[in-house]
């Protein structure tokens, strides 16, 4: 297929040969995974820690980036990417904070290509194409329901995806620990200041007609933590 071909034609250059030999004189033959001694260099990967796609190959802030890139065991590259009977344990993590307090791009700066997200924001974004501060009341069953089906997914881990992120901001410390608890889930607390949302909040441009309503959301999530 034509985005493999895009793929091996970058394995297959000069930039990135010399790249992986540079790293391994620098580095050593040793897995940075398992610590293991590798004794051929054509056995030793360049693992990109952020995958590799059509899209993002020619970007060399992330093809070519040595802090990106990690030298591994064979091994430890089939685990890296769930192949060859390495599936792995899925995980699961509980996502939770107030509005603007950032639980979506601690997601994406996280998450790995692969992995199922499960954010309502998002979901009503999908199913209205409107921006994701946009959530029309009329859509709240179907978008609700499709939560509801990927929550099911999650506990009884169906499908092929790697790790699990459900985003929300579950204030009720009850709901929350008992949603983590049902599906196996490590809460991530984004924990930031009813000030620092606020802050935030007046300095998103796309929110700007939107204050008052999200003021409100700020103000009824402090006021439910627990």
């Amino acid at each position: 297929m034509a985005k493999y071909a895009v793929l091996k034609s970058f394995y297959a250059s000069q930039a990135w040969t010399q790249l992986r030999l540079r790293l391994i004189n620098e580095r050593g033959i040793t897995c940075e995974h398992c610590g293991q001694r590798v004794t051929k260099t054509k056995d030793l990967i360049g693992h990109h820690k952020v995958e590799l796609t059509p899209e993002n190959v020619h970007d060399h802030l992330i093809s070519l980036n040595p802090e990106l890139i990690e030298l591994i065991c064979f091994d430890c590259h089939n685990k890296e990417h769930r192949r060859f009977g390495y599936q792995g344990v899925k995980k699961v993590y509980l996502v939770y904070g107030p509005p603007m307090s950032g639980k979506t791009t601690y997601v994406t700066q996280h998450m790995q290509r692969g992995d199922l997200v499960v954010d309502m924001d998002a979901l009503y974004a999908a199913v209205s194409m409107l921006p994701t501060y946009d959530k029309p009341d009329n859509l709240f069953n179907n978008v609700t329901a499709i939560h509801s089906t990927l929550i099911d997914n999650i506990k009884t881990r169906y499908g092929k995806w790697h790790n699990a992120w459900v985003i929300g901001g579950y204030a009720d410390k009850y709901k929350r620990e008992r949603l983590a608890e049902e599906l196996g889930a490590e809460i991530i607390f984004c924990d930031v200041s009813k000030e620092e949302c606020i802050a935030r909040l007046q300095q998103d441009a796309a929110r700007q007609y939107r204050q008052a309503d999200w003021t409100n959301y700020i103000a009824k999530w402090f006021e439910q933590h627990t």
